[in-house]
């Protein structure tokens, strides 16, 4: 006697699994999408390497050129006292210039992914994929972090070979942490500014009014001991300000402030700023109408 089922009686476990599993709405991954978190990484990271004359190159070559006009013009031959020690000016200055060019184009490359489609009316092509709020952040912020090392290792390779300017790291991994969680903090950023922005212009004014002014005023160019006590203060409210000095002691050894409270800070504002964006997109805030 065969143990089979006669044929067209399949067994109720299997009947009940295939309505399960055709049921409509109900999900049919239930894990994590890696395939189409794998996709829309990919797709981030080609879309800017197709003009990355524009999104890597261009940013690399006006972080050097920031290099040689303050090199020049303010302090070529001078030092700067940080940390209790006297570091000359294009030591001091290069692992800024550095982050500062990761951050900015973290922030560039997050800002415009779901601005452009809101804009274009292709919006629909990030909210219909089978990606989960957290996928879709994760994607994006994948793509604006590559984008952020691409950027650093080309100012960082070409620091190495000019001439007057020492950028080997002391401390790598703790360069690499600061230079991530930097990077993460734009990508969020970045996120935020997409999703609130309804044109081009709003992405503009946070850049101009946020982005520059605070990474500008953290300590890039200058020691923050210079400043008068109340601005020092200041200057200590700035998120921008502990990655600077974090990534700076990773090259030199040496910070304006304590790595580990700088460590603190940024990976506290990271965890605010992706539950916000997880929080909003969730929500589909100024996404899904």
């Amino acid at each position: 006697m065969s143990s089979q089922p006669p044929i067209g009686d399949a067994p109720s476990t299997i009947r009940n699994a295939s309505a399960v599993r055709n049921a409509p709405g109900v999900p049919v991954i239930r894990q994590v999408n890696w395939g189409g978190l794998r996709t829309l990484y990919v797709k981030e990271v080609r879309r800017f390497f197709k003009v990355q004359l524009q999104t890597v190159w261009a940013p690399a070559i006006q972080t050097l050129l920031y290099l040689v006009v303050f090199t020049t013009a303010l302090g070529g031959r001078g030092a700067v006292h940080v940390g209790g020690a006297e570091v000359p000016f294009p030591d001091f200055v290069g692992p800024g210039l550095i982050v500062m060019g990761m951050m900015t184009g973290a922030f560039a490359n997050a800002s415009f992914s779901l601005l452009v489609g809101k804009i274009q009316g292709t919006i629909v092509d990030y909210l219909m994929p089978p990606l989960s709020s957290a996928e879709l952040i994760a994607g994006l912020a994948g793509g604006a972090v590559t984008r952020a090392f691409c950027v650093g290792a080309a100012v960082w390779a070409v620091m190495l070979v000019s001439p007057g300017i020492h950028v080997a790291p002391v401390h790598p991994l703790v360069a690499l942490g600061f230079g991530l969680t930097g990077s993460v903090f734009l990508a969020f950023l970045g996120l935020l500014t997409s999703i609130w922005a309804e044109k081009f212009d709003h992405a503009a004014v946070v850049t101009n009014f946020v982005v520059g002014p605070l990474t500008l005023l953290s300590g890039t160019f200058y020691s923050v001991d210079r400043l008068a006590p109340a601005f020092r203060i200041a200057s200590h409210f700035n998120p921008f300000f502990y990655i600077i000095s974090g990534f700076r002691y990773g090259f030199l050894g040496i910070a304006d402030s304590s790595v580990g409270i700088g460590a603190g800070v940024t990976i506290g504002v990271d965890v605010v700023l992706g539950l916000t964006c997880y929080m909003l997109m969730k929500r589909g805030w100024k996404l899904k109408n």
